[in-house]
């Protein structure tokens, strides 16, 4: 049975669907905010989803998940300020990025990228807004803006696992940034002010725009109903976000917002904090301009348990590369020697699937992967020893390509740039003359292009290295 750990709870419960038919499951997770490229902290916790989405999927579960886009907040529109250009002439650019960045990194789209400029939102938010001033957890502040009433709502601070008790609001805000975390009332409607420009939109305490917190509460459950499965986010995503989505969400459902809660640790960078002013702050568009490939950051930014602290490192991307070229020989052995089979024989490792087992116990995708390199290690020498028949290598790939239905490892399509397809062929005419040191110096230079070359008992193998 599933068991993830629950972040209200700060305990591993058994995952039970909302679901009466115990099938389908619903996930809202938290998106990017569209003012810059989104960053590899940012698609740590992205792919942490992705993982947990697909291994519901590998369970037999239909997941519907939601990722919201927040397309309007201080950030967007003093970036649009800056640029001079209209709000959504200013976030386009970076929700298209973002959108080649998942594909890059292969992780699933969700169901649906709610923006929270669309007029059906937007609606939303103010309908719910407007309910919570009718019950009492909310009111119109001197500044025209309107707050939520946190007194109201007990429950505050437990997801966070604050004591408000011993620490009181030091004031109302309005801004809704990451790094301002006040336990005061916060902001549902932000009053226009002049540095908002143009972006407002006329509600029944006068123009202005919606809060960060009741945009999320808005999308969820306008797209997924009043009651989710799973939400998910960064842990710097708890304290006061999705504290405040709880609480605005419960006040006006009257009902459980969230079954379980999950988030993902922290990215660190050579062992620090990524920012700009140290020198380590990278999208994944840098990585890529390093000859970096998006399955190599995959394989680093899933390798580490959500929970935990991940230290991203050069040295980490390239034993990275190393163990996915392990992966990609283990299963081009496999695949030529199913080549000849008349049927497929399952392998017992299927059977026993540790791998799933593994990631069954909150994702531990550490365990997982040691399943699988224990497998590629035992099937490789049951090869070597010939004791593995071409049946039970089809069987054996069958299984891993219900493995790879989770991980995405494959290898990327790449194409052999002209001047190294020549260089290679110089290489093979060498080898054919048994020129030996003209044979090694080539290899040389393709390795300082980039390319590393392998001489097989099934012949000649070419692999891109980059970095």
């Amino acid at each position: 049975m599933l068991h993830f750990h629950n972040t209200l709870t700060r305990a591993a419960e058994p995952f039970v669907p909302l679901d009466p038919d115990g099938k389908k499951v619903k996930v809202y997770t938290c998106g990017p905010t569209v003012y810059n490229h989104a960053h590899i902290g940012n698609f740590r916790a992205y792919l942490f989803e992705d993982l947990l989405q697909r291994h519901l999927e590998y369970r037999g579960f239909r997941v519907e998940r939601v990722m919201n886009l927040t397309d309007v907040d201080d950030k967007t529109i003093r970036g649009a300020r800056e640029k001079g250009v209209p709000l959504a002439d200013f976030t386009k650019p970076f929700k298209d990025a973002f959108f080649e960045d998942l594909t890059t990194l292969r992780i699933k789209p969700a169901d649906a990228f709610p923006a929270a400029t669309e007029p059906k939102h937007i609606a939303r938010m103010i309908a719910m807004i407007a309910q919570l001033m009718a019950g009492g957890h909310a009111y119109q502040a001197d500044d025209k803006s309107v707050y939520f009433r946190i007194a109201s709502f007990p429950r505050y601070g437990r997801l966070a696992h604050l004591n408000l008790d011993e620490l009181r609001p030091s004031g109302r805000v309005s801004s809704d940034e990451y790094e301002k975390e006040n336990i005061g009332d916060f902001a549902l409607w932000k009053a226009h002010d002049a540095a908002d420009g143009d972006v407002k939109w006329d509600s029944p305490w006068g123009p202005g725009r919606p809060g960060w917190h009741i945009e999320c509460s808005a999308m969820a459950t306008g797209m997924l109903g009043d009651r989710l499965d799973i939400h998910c986010g960064g842990v710097d995503n708890i304290f006061p976000h999705h504290e405040a989505e709880i609480a605005q969400t419960e006040c006006c459902t009257g009902e459980k917002f969230v079954n379980l809660w999950m988030h993902c640790a922290h990215l660190m960078v050579d062992g620090r904090k990524m920012a700009k002013s140290f020198g380590n702050f990278y999208t994944l568009r840098d990585l890529l301009d390093k000859g970096w490939t998006g399955r190599e950051v995959r394989y680093v930014l899933l390798s580490a348990h959500y929970r935990l602290p991940l230290n991203f490192t050069f040295e980490g991307l390239a034993a990275a590369r190393s163990a996915l070229q392990r992966l990609d020989e283990w299963q081009q052995r496999i695949t030529e020697l199913a080549a000849t089979a008349k049927a497929s024989t399952p392998h017992p490792a299927a059977a026993e699937d540790k791998f799933a087992a593994a990631l069954d116990d909150d994702l531990n995708i550490s365990a997982a992967l040691g399943a699988l390199f224990d497998l590629v290690r035992d099937t490789n020498r049951a090869m070597d020893r010939g004791e593995l028949s071409p049946e039970q290598a089809r069987g054996l790939l069958d299984y891993w390509e219900r493995l790879n239905s989770v991980l995405r490892l494959e290898p990327e399509a790449t194409a052999i740039p002209p001047e190294i397809a020549a260089l290679l062929e110089e290489r093979t005419n060498a080898r054919t003359a048994r020129d030996w040191a003209k044979s090694d110096t080539l290899r040389d230079a393709l390795l300082q292009h980039g390319w590393l070359v392998k001489d097989t008992k099934e012949g000649t193998k070419l692999t891109r290295t980059g970095g």
